[in-house]
């Protein structure tokens, strides 16, 4: 019978012997990253070995078959640098070992008896880690990594990388790899992973709730760079397209990042994307092509807004009319002039000029380039239908006051207050004098002009004005002025002497210092701001409804019933990543042939696909005034993802994809829970992982709105392969 001794191994020398059964390691003193020895003696010949496992910070145990005197090493074979494999190389035993951590946080062995299910091991929850072991079960059940993790992947181990953690996030990775699919059903606490984590990733110490994109993303990166193949990564210069085909372009591209890039997450993890931005002032078009590792798709209820914009005639031409239309949330003021014209059907003469109205004056107007984003859903946003301007031309902006009844504790009865909505014109001269401002008011207000009036007949289709020192003007419908006799008898005639007679006024900038307009007052200026004061005879002649209850670009509240979201498809979370648009204020592009900083428009289109497809929902949207999370239902393909209509390339490969994990997410933005769907491959078979309890689920089960990472593989055909691989003659995956 072989004995085996255990000593303390401090130092490299045997410091104590371990022989005290009814101790726990802690009151042993041992800590962690601390060696210890294991003796055995077969046939009185002691042997020893280093019981230090992969990550150099967790106790291994060493199981001995004394049927045949051979050694199995918790965590498996010894690599050719000392390192366990993770795997029992003594098939014929029956069983499969692997180390697996007590309450301590140290290793214990595990046998897992042949013919037990592998990669059914779950995850204990060390507080708040869910977010952790969604993403990692994900990664676990990724055929080409779990293949990898399970062989002797050593020589690759980069320890000079500065971007890498000298192969020790990568090593921490391996073995529990390896300890998830050789434990059976075994629950595995994932301790000395997240201490590696910690180490290098801060932000993921301690106990709070991350997110399980923000923990692939960091683990994807940190592994290629432990693992990246190149040890000194050449300079190279970028370079421009310059007009060269996309081919080559891409080509030379990819070339020059494996050059400095090569590993197992580059062979299996990356495409490519090629990026088209176009400077909105000299036209000038920059096309790059980049590497990715998944991608981040927006879902389309949280990249459009609807916004609800009233267009004013400037020529008197139409009533005033609300159009709601959808634009990009993150677009500019360009991209809803654009879609408005097309909902108003704007001829090709004519332009839009956008203006805020704020306390029933013009705030400010909106620049083609203004960021959407700056206008809040309560504010209130007016389009003026104007010709297109030319030289000469002076614009006119028209305010309202009306008589309103004050508090009857005042002296007054009523007090003149701006009301209504600005109008604003375009005159065709560069002079102007009162009669042009008269004719331009009664063109403009025209079409608020009620069928009946009490004090003209109903036939009349004239607006007419009094100054201020009793001359008179009538300005018809169509826009021309004058003073016929006919006219002013009509005004005479009128006994009440009190027609519908506007006072027009000149104001300065603030709306403020009213003076009165004659007919022959001359004007000058590229903006004319004047008053128009309102009283009932106008109101009886006019309809101002249509100057009131300017509508709010969104209404929002809780007034508005909430209805169940439609569900929406993967293809259109596609095409709005896809979708062409400004870049924001903040990320503004250096245009090298303006020599200036511009914000271009910017299109991504994808090249290259990769073998594992990772596809991120974002459903957690940030800003300076909300956090949302969107639980909107995505209906995504499990079988037969063909993105071949996306793939530019046209380099003939096949880009089918079929779903083999998902990393869900439950809740909302102040506290959630993260589970996990896989797929056994070889069983065909869902299960749910949730920590440390896992159980088989329908596969029509695993789509719910929950869903964050998705996780997909190409299906490899004589058609198409994956990059670098070579055609088999068969479909698998």
């Amino acid at each position: 019978m072989a004995k085996v001794n255990i000593w303390d191994y401090f130092n490299k020398h045997k410091t104590a012997l371990l022989n005290r059964s009814n101790k726990t390691l802690e009151e042993e003193s041992l800590q962690m990253d601390q060696d210890i020895l294991l003796e055995v003696q077969v046939n009185g010949v002691s042997q020893s070995r280093n019981g230090m496992d992969s990550t150099q910070n967790d106790l291994a145990l060493v199981a001995l078959e004394p049927s045949r005197s051979s050694m199995t090493i918790a965590g498996g074979p010894t690599m050719s640098n000392g390192y366990s494999s993770g795997y029992n190389v003594n098939q014929r035993s029956g069983l499969s070992s692997s180390s697996s951590h007590t309450e301590d946080g140290y290793d214990v062995l595990i046998s897992a008896n042949k013919g037990e299910r592998e990669g059914l091991a779950g995850l204990q929850n060390l507080g708040n880690t869910c977010f952790m072991n969604s993403a990692i079960q994900c990664l676990v059940h990724t055929t080409p990594i779990v293949e990898y993790f399970r062989q002797d992947y050593t020589e690759d181990i980069n320890m000079e990388n500065p971007l890498g953690m000298r192969g020790e996030l990568a090593l921490a990775f391996g073995e529990l790899l390896r300890k998830l699919w050789s434990s059976g059903r075994t629950t595995i606490a994932p301790r000395a992973f997240k201490g590696k984590l910690a180490r290098f990733a801060p932000q993921f110490s301690g106990y709070n709730q991350h997110d399980s994109q923000e923990l692939l993303a960091f683990l994807l990166d940190g592994l290629h760079e432990d693992l990246n193949r190149v040890k000194r990564k050449p300079y190279i210069e970028a370079k421009d397209s310059d007009g060269r085909p996309d081919q080559e372009v891409a080509d030379e591209s990819w070339k020059y990042h494996k050059a400095r890039n090569d590993s197992i997450i580059v062979d299996v993890c990356q495409g490519q994307y090629k990026s088209t931005l176009v400077c909105p002032v000299c036209g000038k078009i920059s096309i790059t092509f980049d590497p990715f590792m998944y991608l981040t798709l927006p879902l389309p209820s949280s990249v459009t807004r609807t916004m609800t914009v009233t267009v004013f005639y400037a020529d008197g031409s139409g009533l005033p009319m609300p159009f709601t239309v959808t634009v990009l949330k993150h677009g500019c003021c360009k991209d809803l002039t654009q879609t408005l014209g097309a909902a108003c059907c704007l001829r090709a003469d004519e332009c839009l000029l956008l203006a805020e109205v704020y306390d029933h004056r013009i705030y400010r107007y909106l620049d083609s380039s203004l960021d959407l984003s700056s206008i809040k859903d309560d504010d209130y946003i007016v389009a003026y239908r104007l010709p297109k301007v030319g030289a000469g031309r002076t614009k006119v902006e028209i305010t309202h006051r009306w008589l309103e009844r004050v508090a009857p504790d005042t002296l007054k009865g009523h007090e003149r207050k701006f009301s209504g909505t600005p109008l604003v014109m375009y005159l065709a001269k560069d002079s102007l004098c009162g009669e042009d401002i008269f004719g331009a008011v009664g063109k403009v207000l025209s079409p608020l002009r009620r069928v009946y009036s009490p004090s003209k007949s109903n036939s009349e289709k004239e607006s007419s004005f009094i100054l201020k020192d009793g001359e008179e003007s009538s300005s018809s419908s169509n826009g021309h002025s004058g003073r016929g006799n006919d006219e002013m008898e009509d005004v005479e005639d009128d006994s009440s002497n009190e027609l519908p007679w506007f006072q027009i006024s000149l104001v300065d900038d603030r709306g403020a210092n009213p003076k009165p307009i004659h007919r022959d007052t001359v004007i000058s200026g590229q903006t004319v701001k004047i008053m128009l004061d309102w009283t009932e005879r106008e109101f009886e002649l006019y309809d101002a409804s249509y100057l009131m209850d300017l509508p709010e670009v969104h209404k929002s509240g809780f007034t508005v019933k909430k209805t169940r979201q439609e569900a929406i498809s993967l293809f259109s979370c596609l095409d709005a990543f896809l979708k062409e648009e400004p870049l924001g204020p903040d990320d503004m592009w250096y245009c090298p042939r303006c020599k200036e900083h511009r914000q271009a428009t910017k299109k991504l289109d994808l090249w290259k696909l990769p073998d594992i497809l990772v596809v991120h929902l974002k459903r957690f949207s940030y800003s300076r005034y909300l956090k949302n999370k969107l639980d909107t239902f995505v209906n995504f393909p499990i079988h037969n993802l063909d993105l071949i209509k996306y793939v530019k390339s046209n380099d003939g490969q096949s880009y089918v994809y079929e779903l083999y994990a998902i990393s869900n997410h439950y809740g909302g933005l102040g506290g959630g829970h993260y589970t996990a769907y896989a797929k056994l491959i070889d069983e065909n078979r869902w299960y749910h992982f949730d920590d440390s309890h896992v159980s088989p689920v329908g596969e029509a089960d695993v789509r719910t709105s929950a869903a964050y990472l998705l996780f997909y593989q190409r299906v490899k055909t004589d058609l198409g392969v994956g990059m670098g691989e070579t055609s088999r003659g068969h479909m698998s995956f």
